[in-house]
């Protein structure tokens, strides 16, 4: 068997801007005043450091960054979920997302799941808002909410997917499927095989440069992504 992670944001949709409009009115909310500065785009970062950053980079004071990140931090899935119809209607799908998903889960020996920046219910909403969440076991995936240093959700996921499957997932089993450095970085220090989608704000000559073990344009050739991933265990 093979475990599958799927990263989610320029992977398999995109919400264009309202994650930083999420970003902007929680911050509002707890620190009561606008950001001058908002996250950056498509880093890959997962969500209690991005918004450490955006607390730092609006000048909070530094004693106050640990309050502040876990108030934002436990509003943040709320306030997506308030935007579900702008997810429907502006968030969309990215290409080959469906065939690809639906190829993954349809194949016995692969167990398709997620590993994100995203908090767990976060992840959930958007997968929900655009019709994905069915085609991946949420439950075993690795989330923000487990640990903010992306590279140790790899372990997580893996032990999930062993406890549910009977299975033992490591490094000669899982593959992460993700488009951006993070993604990269994540597989090779976290312990995952990594075919990079150059479909994010990353370059395939970068992604490839940053270790990922093959990169592909999109995800509109299911084939080839389906051979790449039996080469894990080849």
């Amino acid at each position: 068997m093979i475990l599958v992670l799927w990263d989610i944001d320029r992977t398999l949709l995109y919400v264009g801007d309202i994650d930083r409009l999420v970003y902007r009115e929680v911050f509002e909310s707890v620190v009561g005043r606008e950001p001058e500065v908002l996250p950056r785009k498509g880093t890959g970062i997962t969500m209690p450091l991005a918004v450490r950053e955006l607390l730092l980079a609006n000048s909070v004071p530094p004693d106050q960054v640990d309050e502040f990140t876990d108030r934002i931090v436990d509003l943040l899935p709320k306030r997506l979920g308030d935007h579900r119809d702008r997810l429907r209607t502006e968030g969309r799908l990215m290409p080959g997302a469906v065939a690809a998903l639906t190829a993954v889960q349809r194949s016995p020996q692969l167990v398709p799941s997620v590993v994100t920046g995203n908090l767990q219910e976060s992840a959930r909403i958007k997968l929900e808002a655009l019709g994905l969440v069915t085609y991946v076991d949420i439950e075993v995936g690795g989330y923000a909410s487990d640990n903010p240093h992306r590279p140790a959700l790899v372990s997580t996921a893996q032990r999930r997917a062993g406890r549910k499957c009977k299975h033992e997932f490591n490094r000669g089993n899982t593959v992460i499927i993700g488009d951006s450095l993070q993604d990269v970085r994540t597989g090779v220090e976290g312990g995952a095989h990594i075919i990079a989608v150059a479909s994010g704000t990353t370059s395939a000559e970068h992604l490839a440069e940053a270790g990922a073990d093959h990169v592909i344009a999109d995800l509109t050739d299911v084939d080839l992504l389906l051979r790449l991933i039996a080469k894990v265990k080849a």
